[in-house]
């Protein structure tokens, strides 16, 4: 195996060199570069960060939630997935059965008040065991709109039908593999106002060639010390899964960035990330008895020889 953080710890120090200072939907602020490409060779390992741990766990289960066309975090917080979580609280706070403390600008109160925090954070874990215990409470606050899995597996056409857009990639893949169409999008224009968060993964196109299979990702916007190292393993994955499931090996995952930004309260961070020593990538195990993308389970998918580097934690911005 090769070390595969290169390509992202690159990423860091351009932005860092290079980023303008830009102010964001979030108030935050960030420092940004606009276009951006890195590439990771699947062949080589698989891109799961060694400079800090990356849990695969989280990562397994939110791809299978998109997989499966679900956009309601009951699944994820069964699993013990909080990725989404910021997103559906913040619609629970603003509805007007929330009867609970003021939270305005809560994400940048709990930053600076410690003891809002508390209460914030006491709220959130409330809100989530009853999303996992209530399945009507779920059906009302836990659903965050037509987000990825809808329009992966269920894209709404004018004339009221659904496309199942990783069904059909699939399809494609096996039948017509030179084809230039192998595409999915995420970015539907009418449905952008009613998510809780538009596609920051906007589209991805796969390639074939010498029985390998390659996937591209366009990226709008990418928060890179947090969201991108799981978009990266994200993909990896998606990628090693289909590729099972068509008979090809894998071959590259290319990513490409729109408006690449690191947080200004994620600076420090990342200058520690960058002064860690990589380690060599593990290699990713699926099990060979799924044949479809769509039957795997979250132990049908391991990382086989992971060593890293702790975790570095840093606020999300919402």
């Amino acid at each position: 195996m090769a070390v595969m953080d290169g390509p992202y710890l690159e990423l860091l120090q351009h932005i860092l060199e290079n980023g303008q200072t830009k102010e964001d939907r979030t108030g935050t602020g960030t420092k940004s570069v606009f276009g951006y490409q890195m590439r990771f060779d699947l062949s080589q390992g698989f891109p799961l960060l060694t400079t800090k741990r990356v849990p695969l766990g989280l990562i397994k289960s939110e791809l299978l939630w998109f997989l499966n066309g679900d956009t309601n975090i009951q699944y994820l917080l069964q699993n013990n997935n909080h990725i989404w979580d910021e997103w559906a609280f913040k619609n629970w706070v603003a509805s007007a059965e929330y009867q609970g403390p003021d939270m305005t600008d809560f994400g940048l109160r709990a930053d600076a008040d410690p003891e809002f925090k508390k209460v914030y954070l006491a709220e959130k874990k409330a809100f989530c065991e009853r999303i996992v215990n209530d399945d009507d409470f779920a059906a009302r606050y836990g659903n965050l709109g037509d987000v990825y899995g809808a329009q992966w597996r269920h894209w709404q056409t004018r004339q009221g039908e659904a496309i199942d857009q990783i069904a059909n990639v699939i399809s494609e893949i096996k039948n017509n593999p030179d084809s230039r169409r192998l595409i999915v999008s995420a970015w539907n224009p009418e449905d952008v106002p009613n998510s809780a968060l538009p596609p920051c993964h906007t589209l991805f196109q796969f390639y074939v060639n010498d029985g390998k299979l390659s996937c591209q990702l366009y990226q709008r916007s990418a928060d890179v010390f947090l969201g991108v190292p799981f978009n990266i393993a994200s993909y990896a994955l998606l990628t090693h899964l289909i590729a099972q499931e068509t008979g090809l090996e894998v071959g590259e995952f290319v990513h490409t960035l729109g408006d690449a930004h690191i947080y200004s309260n994620h600076m420090e961070q990342v200058k520690e990330q960058l002064s860690r020593t990589p380690y060599e990538a593990p290699s990713l195990w699926l099990n060979p008895d799924k044949k479809s993308v769509f039957d795997f389970d979250m132990d049908d998918i391991k990382a086989v020889d992971y060593q890293s580097h702790p975790a570095i934690k840093a606020p999300v911005a919402v």
